[in-house]
């Protein structure tokens, strides 16, 4: 295995396919929300594209300072896990300090390129890298661990919305509330292939700490909380057919997520966790694009 293909297994870099979408929608929401002489005022692609282009940079390394940590932080976790040995760091793809120098590059060029897009980027780089850091280490004392990933990702839409306007706004915040609730949810859907694990090893998690019904019944009312938020986004879009499409297969795919995995039935988690998480979000995000396009 090359050295690209040791890191990229490392922080499983197609797992960018969670947030990165949403990242688009933020964007692409904020250009089509700014006032017509500011959105004109230059070709798209001159306008655009060179920021577009900043913004998917903080996205990717941002994403390996978050991975590359999780990575270092729980080597000792993995190597005992008999799920997680043959990870790239317990399994000696990897040294430890091999990743943490990854960590580190990756984390000064994220800073690099927040704060050559805006004044408001650059102050919340830190703040955004604190974040992803925590949550490596949360599973140690709380089993709310699963919110703080959700609250990682959901920084992707925010800060892609800051990107484009150097400023919060309502719209952005919604759409992270509906990242964050979808990501936790699907996560303890993840977690519970490791629960017998966590329970010994003194680890916390939601299905360690409750029965693998009660766990799939707070991740369920965690994607209702999010298909509640991306109605209340839906109502800043222009609100075509294609956004509604959008919505109803977003939210045929998460009902079909937790019809794959039940109490009795765990086998398909790697099926709900990555193809239909990824599908889910590629899906929502070319339908409500196309809406704030195209409306």
């Amino acid at each position: 295995m090359n050295t690209i293909s040791k890191y990229l297994s490392l922080v499983k870099f197609a797992h960018t396919i969670f947030a990165m979408p949403f990242a688009m929608i933020g964007f692409t929401y904020a250009v089509s929300t700014l006032p017509e002489a500011a959105a004109d005022s230059a070709p798209w692609h001159y306008r655009w594209l060179p920021l577009l282009v900043q913004v998917v940079l903080c996205m990717v390394f941002a994403r390996n300072v978050a991975f590359g940590f999780n990575r270092w932080a729980d080597r000792d976790i993995d190597a005992a896990n008999p799920r997680t040995a043959d990870r790239d760091i317990p399994a000696g793809r990897i040294t430890p300090r091999a990743a943490m120098i990854f960590v580190v590059i990756n984390a000064a060029l994220f800073i690099v390129t927040a704060a050559s897009i805006n004044t408001l980027t650059a102050a919340l780089s830190p703040v955004a890298l604190a974040v992803v850091l925590v949550y490596s280490l949360c599973k140690r004392f709380t089993s709310m661990a699963h919110l703080v990933l959700g609250l990682s990702l959901g920084i992707a839409p925010v800060g892609a919305y800051i990107a484009v306007t150097g400023e919060f706004a309502a719209a952005p915040c919604v759409l992270a509330v509906l990242v964050m609730t979808w990501c936790a949810g699907f996560d303890i859907i993840y977690a519970l292939q490791d629960a017998e694990f966590d329970r010994r090893a003194g680890l916390h998690s939601i299905p360690a700490r409750f029965t693998a019904a009660q766990a799939l019944g707070i991740s369920t009312a965690l994607h209702a909380a999010s298909i509640a938020a991306l109605v209340w986004f839906a109502s800043f879009c222009p609100g075509s057919w294609l956004l509604w499409t959008g919505c109803a297969l977003f939210t045929a795919i998460l009902v079909a997520e937790h019809m794959f995995v039940t109490p009795t039935r765990q086998r398909h988690i790697g099926i709900a966790f990555g193809t239909l998480n990824g599908l889910a979000s590629l899906t929502l995000a070319a339908f409500v694009i196309a809406d704030l396009l195209l409306s």
